[in-house]
């Protein structure tokens, strides 16, 4: 698979995953090694500390999955 990774802002720390094979998918990544998906891993696979700075970084995500929390 072909990883395209992009920051909405240069100061931000996720990275937005461009994924050329795959059609439909938010995926974004901390580290460019673990990538999560959105709308499946959000907020369950994040660390307390990933969940946070996400949620800093994208908060109307955050406030669209506020039921999850």
């Amino acid at each position: 698979m072909k990883y395209d990774f992009y920051k909405n802002n240069e100061s931000d720390t996720i990275f937005w995953v461009d994924n050329t094979d795959c059609v439909g998918k938010w995926l974004f990544s901390f580290d460019k090694k673990k990538i999560y998906n959105m709308f499946s891993d959000y907020p369950w696979k994040l660390t307390p500390e990933e969940k946070a700075i996400f949620d800093r970084e994208n908060p109307e995500w955050a406030d669209f999955f506020k039921d999850r929390t």
